[in-house]
């Protein structure tokens, strides 16, 4: 079984963060690990508070497993704050994983600010470069970049410009665009148009973890990173298909809808 962990914040509504990037590695086969960034009181409606972790905890997270167990894939997630990333960055750098997907989480689904200014500048500066993938959405490119993304042309230059922060390839996410969510990846080399539908739900909550967990799950099963974005555009446009209500909010998407489907077609 193939491993990949996940560095990010815990949900205690069990929708997006940690909760989401454990189901979505079990879902595609994964055993999946954790780094705690951070741990949050929130549900479907808002963020109501968060504790960072302290760094030198999170420091001897990371040594604890990269010292014992292999790991195929990482995805990083919620951070936080200048001195979490720094410590990130710093405590990565040593084990050199292949498979480094960053998902720049800025701003919660409920609106709360999830990353502090210094925090981006210390992102740009020192995770990036560490990036295989970096996979932001619109208002997370803008913040990053500078620029302000509205037409296709403006996704080429942002991605453009994200490479030449460092990372060695973008998923410019297109989900907050008017129409369809198409997505723009850029592998340093070549731009590849990811098409996307539109589904009229407000249940979303987790859908940028589940992605970057999703296409981290397949980098680490083996797929080459077009062929592990392409994979995981298809499992959350399923995931969010088949997204319930839970809460007065916005409900999580379905992590394990594939399975589901099975057990329905096999008792009918």
């Amino acid at each position: 079984m193939k491993k990949a962990l996940t560095i990010a914040g815990s949900d205690s509504g069990g929708g997006a963060g940690i909760q989401a990037d454990i189901k979505t590695f079990s879902a595609h086969g994964i055993f999946g690990m954790s780094v705690i960034t951070a741990v949050t009181a929130q549900n479907t409606m808002e963020v109501r508070s968060v504790q960072a972790i302290d760094t030198a905890i999170i420091t001897d997270q990371i040594a604890a497993i990269f010292e014992d167990i292999h790991v195929d894939a990482v995805k990083i997630g919620m951070l936080g704050s200048k001195e979490i990333v720094e410590t990130v960055a710093d405590a990565l750098t040593p084990y050199l994983p292949l498979n480094v997907i960053l998902d720049p989480v800025m701003i919660s689904k409920s609106g709360h600010h999830l990353l502090d200014e210094r925090a981006v500048t210390a992102l740009k500066t020192e995770l990036l470069p560490l990036a295989t993938i970096v996979t932001p959405n619109i208002p997370e490119a803008e913040v990053l970049t500078g620029l302000s993304i509205r037409t296709e042309q403006d996704f080429y230059k942002a991605c453009l410009s994200l490479t030449e922060l460092g990372s060695n390839a973008v998923l410019l996410k297109g989900g907050h665009a008017m129409g369809n969510p198409n997505d723009l990846f850029y592998d340093g080399t070549n731009f590849h148009w990811i098409k996307g539908e539109r589904i009229d739900t407000k249940n979303t909550h987790g859908t940028g973890c589940t992605l970057s967990s999703a296409i981290t799950s397949n980098m680490a099963n083996g797929l080459s990173l077009r062929e592990s974005i392409e994979q995981a555009k298809l499992y959350i446009s399923e995931a969010i298909r088949n997204s319930f209500s839970i809460g007065a909010g916005h409900g999580p998407v379905h992590h394990f809808h594939s399975f589901a489907k099975k057990e329905r077609s096999e008792s009918i």
